[in-house]
């Protein structure tokens, strides 16, 4: 019995820790779902100052740092859209990376290009989505890295 115990324990020692991250699971559906919510109606609701639509993007519990390193959350975001008409005459989101997870946790981070005139600005940034009753909501996001390109 004692030699029972001490070869399950010896084992279970050597067995390896599963990861604490799962590799990304990728969802056909949900990637295309996730690249137009990114790429397509969350310039759209900025670009058209749509309240309605970027309050469908975020969730209630939403939180943004901006480049400067400024707090801002759902509430925030919303008022600032509609007090702030985009001035830039065109903008593209090109996303680097793109995880789903099998927890229903997304993560969306690349570059945003801004022209102006013949100026291009760019920007990096990392989102984090949750799929929430069958619905992706924005939890946070980060912008860093704004310059203007030669």
């Amino acid at each position: 019995m004692l030699l029972l115990f001490v070869l399950t324990v010896s084992a279970s020692c050597n067995q390896q820790e599963p990861e604490l991250v799962q590799p990304s699971v990728i969802n056909n559906e949900d990637q295309k779902i996730l690249r137009n919510l990114k790429e397509v109606q969350w310039p759209k609701a900025y670009r058209e100052q749509d309240t309605l639509l970027l309050d469908r993007i975020l969730g209630d519990d939403f939180q943004m740092i901006d480049a400067g390193g400024t707090w801002s959350n759902k509430v925030k975001e919303l008022e600032w859209i509609k007090e702030n008409a985009m001035e830039n005459d065109s903008f593209f989101y090109e996303i680097k990376r793109l995880d789903i997870l099998p927890n229903g946790t997304a993560l969306i981070c690349g570059t945003g290009h801004i022209f102006n005139d013949s100026t291009e600005t760019i920007y990096q940034s990392s989102n984090i989505l949750i799929k929430r009753k069958d619905a992706w909501k924005a939890v946070a996001s980060h912008v860093s890295g704004i310059k203007k390109l030669d």
